[in-house]
């Protein structure tokens, strides 16, 4: 959903210390209203020239989000999907561009991947797919249970549940319709469309019609506290 005035009248009375973007960015009005709370911004750029143009609007710091990460897409300037590639591809390059802080996000699962994005310049890692399993995550149970099948090694992108493209677990709507359709409701009314037949389908304990949110590496999901599995991946540093 958009950044509104509405969210940032809820943010302000926590003044959080960093409040991450991930279509671009607000109006400046609003982000005027976010950096006078004290706050460092952060946005994903899914491409070198997201990158230069977060970095002319004021940003702290730069996702680079790889084409490997799971859920939504960042992308923002172009709806043209082939300009996204991967992590370890796009983050030295948009290191080599930009002069702010990288962070490295898509496909990490391990303490050898973090590692391996700091070789490259990150100045730090995003993680989202590895911690779904964990106790503290609200995945829900059809979707835990596709993340520890053999159905986790096969992702695409996809906008049929949100309108968006987003990357998950494909599953028969995405058989069924393709993942990418014309059809699906503009962002983010495919949600609502699609509501009845997930809800229906999850009762009966089906993931045929849930956005399975993952990443191309679900490999290093565990069922361990997150604090533990936090320590694991950081044991490299």
């Amino acid at each position: 959903m958009p950044f509104s005035s509405e969210t940032a009248d809820a943010l302000s009375e926590f003044k959080p210390a960093v409040v991450s973007f991930h279509f671009g960015l607000p109006s400046p009005e609003l982000l005027a209203r976010v950096k006078a709370w004290g706050a460092k911004v952060l946005s994903s750029a899914t491409t070198i020239d997201e990158a230069r143009w977060l970095e002319a609007h004021g940003v702290d710091a730069i996702i680079a989000q790889g084409l490997e990460a799971g859920g939504h897409r960042g992308i923002f300037l172009s709806d043209d999907l082939t300009t996204q590639v991967g992590t370890f591809a796009l983050l030295p390059q948009i290191v080599r561009t930009v002069n702010l802080p990288v962070i490295a996000a898509g496909g990490i699962a391990d303490a050898r991947g973090v590692a391996a994005a700091m070789a490259l310049g990150a100045a730090g890692v995003q993680i989202g797919t590895v911690y779904l399993l964990c106790p503290e995550a609200t995945t829900s149970r059809v979707h835990r249970a596709a993340l520890k099948s053999d159905a986790a090694r096969h992702t695409a992108l996809t906008n049929l549940f949100t309108g968006r493209p987003a990357r998950g677990i494909v599953n028969r709507l995405m058989k069924e319709l393709g993942p990418i359709s014309a059809a699906a409701p503009a962002f983010p009314l495919a949600t609502a469309a699609i509501a009845p037949l997930r809800s229906h389908a999850e009762s009966r304990g089906s993931g045929d019609f849930s956005p399975l949110w993952s990443g191309q590496n679900a490999r290093g999901c565990k069922e361990v506290p997150a604090a533990d599995l936090t320590r694991e991946l950081a044991a490299g540093l």
